[in-house]
């Protein structure tokens, strides 16, 4: 008999495997039927590396096997981390940290019935947009909004409803690109519009949209470049020129703002931006931004402006497939009503405080996290601080910067395989319980600490100290 043939002879039945005490107390754990699957899958991997030749059997390393199947599947995929890359609104690490406020509505409504499509008072259907559009109107100048579920499915929204089958002109230095590859063009293009590009990519004057108007055009467009800038020899249209085009021709003006804001960033030592009562103010009909970046909130796409467009676009039956659920209601509703009240926002919304926080309080931080950190990467890694630049969001102001400071993490005496050290210490700090997400500059992995704050810190220097050292 082959050696392959005895090992496979060697090879427990499933029930065999079931029945040893380790593998019981994991069935308690897991249920009879999880566990039993990943038997079956333990086993069935034994068998190919057996016909491969490289395994035997062990009873002990099948049932470690049965319990790492378990524990892999039973882990949650979607894990809190520690964002040090330096990008505070960072798309990958799920963008704008809610309130307290916003996290304990989402669980007030989650657990049970809820009035979300009911109005009490009239014992009736009601519309679940009624949860915010009068605070959105107020925060806003708006006559009337909805809210779905990111800003492209407003943008999507907003133009199938109002120019299907017709002609928007956009200005060629507004066509951009936001996450994941998709583009303005084709949004436009899923929603039936037909994109008229006018001007030049860096100058785009009046006369391009006055020029570009015919009985085709549907309305007027103009997209906020908030994630790229173009400096040089540029020019673009004001907002109230583009507005007045707009009316003198009977056409509605609708701006995507993307990022958006509510309040003037400048008062918090912020690079400005437009807020959406602004651009109201400078005569949008309509406005669409999004919900979880500078407003600091879920993730939604907000569409306010003139009362008889937005009635137009509430009709279309693709609302009810973009619509947002009682979760995130909650959560807009609980952190509008933070808005009421500008002298305490910059405290109680998370995003708006680490964004204007300090460079000497983040430094603070950096000095006292210093000494532990390195005392953990002894002969493995230099540990010092240094000052750094803070990015506000890869999609919103992405190209002004905040100096902030950091915990820069040098491999010694890997001066010819420096490179591979730092991948090894990424890979080790990705690895930690609750990951630790920095970047790698310059020769040292960065911990850029503007989002690590005090009441972090305990926990950040707990999982410093499960790091193993690759």
């Amino acid at each position: 008999m082959s050696a392959a043939n005895s090992a496979h002879q060697a090879i427990p039945a499933v029930h065999r495997v079931l029945d040893l005490p380790v593998v019981q107390a994991l069935s308690t754990e897991y249920g009879h039927d999880l566990t039993t699957e990943a038997v079956r899958a333990v086993l069935a991997t034994l068998r190919a590396k057996i016909a491969e030749g490289g395994a035997n059997v062990d009873e002990a390393a099948i049932v470690a096997e049965v319990g790492n199947y378990l524990t892999d599947l039973a882990t949650p995929s979607l894990r809190p981390v520690f964002n040090l890359t330096g990008t505070v609104l960072h798309t990958n690490l799920g963008r704008a940290p809610l309130p307290t406020e916003a996290i304990e509505a989402m669980a007030v409504v989650a657990g049970g019935a809820s009035n979300l499509e009911y109005d009490l008072g009239k014992g009736k259907r009601g519309d679940r947009d009624d949860h915010l559009e009068r605070w959105i109107c107020r925060l806003t100048g708006a006559e009337a909004a909805t809210v779905v579920n990111n800003n492209a499915a407003a943008v999507l929204l907003v133009l199938n409803s109002l120019a299907n089958r017709r002609q928007v002109p956009v200005s060629r230095g507004e066509l951009v690109e936001i996450g994941g590859a998709f583009r303005i063009p084709d949004i436009m293009a899923r929603a039936g519009a037909k994109l008229i590009e006018v001007g030049t990519t860096n100058r785009t004057h009046l006369k391009d949209f006055a020029e570009a108007i015919s009985p085709k055009t549907a309305l007027v467009m103009k997209v906020h470049t908030s994630n790229y800038a173009v400096a040089g020899f540029t020019a673009e249209v004001a907002e109230k020129e583009l507005a007045a085009l707009a009316q003198a021709n009977d056409l509605p003006y609708v701006v995507d703002l993307g990022s958006g804001t509510l309040v003037d960033l400048t008062a918090y030592g912020l690079p400005p931006e437009p807020t959406v009562a602004e651009t109201i103010a400078n005569g949008a009909d309509v406005v669409t931004f999004s919900g979880d970046k500078l407003l600091g909130g879920p993730q939604a796409g907000i569409i306010a402006g003139r009362a008889d467009l937005i009635a137009r676009i509430k009709k279309n039956p693709m609302k009810r497939a973009l619509r947002i659920d009682k979760m995130t209601i909650a959560a807009l509703a609980a952190i509008f009503r933070l808005y009421a009240d500008p002298a305490t926002l910059a405290q109680r919304l998370p995003s708006l405080r680490l964004l204007s926080r300090s460079q000497a309080d983040i430094e603070a931080t950096a000095q006292r996290l210093c000494g532990p950190v390195a005392a953990k990467l002894a002969g493995f890694a230099e540990v010092s601080v240094v000052p750094c630049l803070s990015q506000i969001g890869s999609g919103a102001l992405p190209v002004d910067v905040l100096p902030s400071a950091a915990l820069s993490l040098k491999p010694a005496n890997a001066k010819r395989g420096a490179g591979t050290a730092l991948k090894r210490l990424s890979a080790a700090l990705r690895a930690l319980p609750m990951p630790v997400i920095g970047h790698i500059a310059e020769g040292a992995y960065v911990l850029d600490l503007r989002c690590l704050e005090a009441g972090d810190e305990a926990r950040f220097l707990a999982q410093i100290a499960l790091l193993e050292l690759p």
